[in-house]
């Protein structure tokens, strides 16, 4: 599904990204975990084709996304960490746009945005400024405009950031439903977050490759536990721990 063979990015004389190689199958929910500034948004970003490497390749679905971009493209949906939406527009009506831009034919895109609201439980917002919504339902809009073409893949860069531990929980739960019918790549600073989602890992660090494995492997490997005592309301507890 995605391949990616000795991948390099410099930016001048700046490192970003070396020799990174690994391979993702279909129907993987899969974590890009690493620090801030380990590489993760520029491997998300050569991945979706928004710059090329400087070296190495990467194949999706098939395609060089080099060689063949919009090939390539049409396999992908992409959420960055700051969704891209039109504040001003309501729900359906941007989704609509979005639909438009990505060459969803004009027969066609009713249908699609009617299942995309319904995947992302934003369908009772259809009509709502986008402005009007909470954080996590706006996360929600992000999440539907990257379904809207209904591609294969879904790339989400640290798609809970900012969020409160309820509004966490929920998008983390619609990430796993939609697992059942997209392969999933995740980004996340945080160990909970990929653990809590994902089935393998692979962990970046000072744009090198460490390691890729299963996340059971991992923790079987560490043989380490820890015991956490916490006072406080039951109920918000099992919110923060999703």
């Amino acid at each position: 599904m995605i391949e990616v063979k000795n991948l390099t990015k410099y930016y001048g004389s700046n490192k970003g990204v070396e020799n990174v190689s690994f391979t993702i199958e279909k129907g993987e929910i899969v974590g890009l975990l690493g620090p801030n500034g380990a590489g993760k948004s520029t491997i998300m970003k050569m991945i979706n084709g928004y710059f090329p490497p400087t070296s190495g390749t990467i194949t999706v679905g098939g395609y060089d996304v080099v060689e063949n971009p919009r090939e390539a493209a049409a396999c992908i949906g992409f959420l960055p960490e700051i969704p891209p939406l039109y504040v001003e527009m309501p729900v359906e009506d941007f989704l609509m746009f979005i639909a438009k831009i990505r060459g969803v034919p004009r027969a066609e895109r009713k249908e699609h945005i009617a299942h995309v609201m319904e995947l992302a439980n934003i369908t009772h917002v259809r009509d709502r400024l986008i402005k009007n919504l909470s954080k996590g339902y706006r996360q929600r809009v992000g999440l539907a405009q990257a379904l809207v073409n209904l591609p294969e893949i879904l790339i989400l860069d640290e798609p809970t950031v900012g969020l409160d531990p309820k509004q966490i929980t929920e998008v983390r739960d619609l990430i796993k439903e939609l697992s059942k019918e997209h392969t999933v790549i995740l980004s996340s600073h945080i160990l909970s977050e990929v653990n809590a989602i994902c089935e393998k890992i692979i962990i970046i660090n000072r744009g090198q490759l460490v390691t890729v494995d299963t996340v059971e492997h991992l923790e079987r490997g560490t043989g380490r536990s820890t015991l956490l005592r916490v006072k406080a309301d039951p109920q918000r507890v099992q919110e923060v721990l999703g």
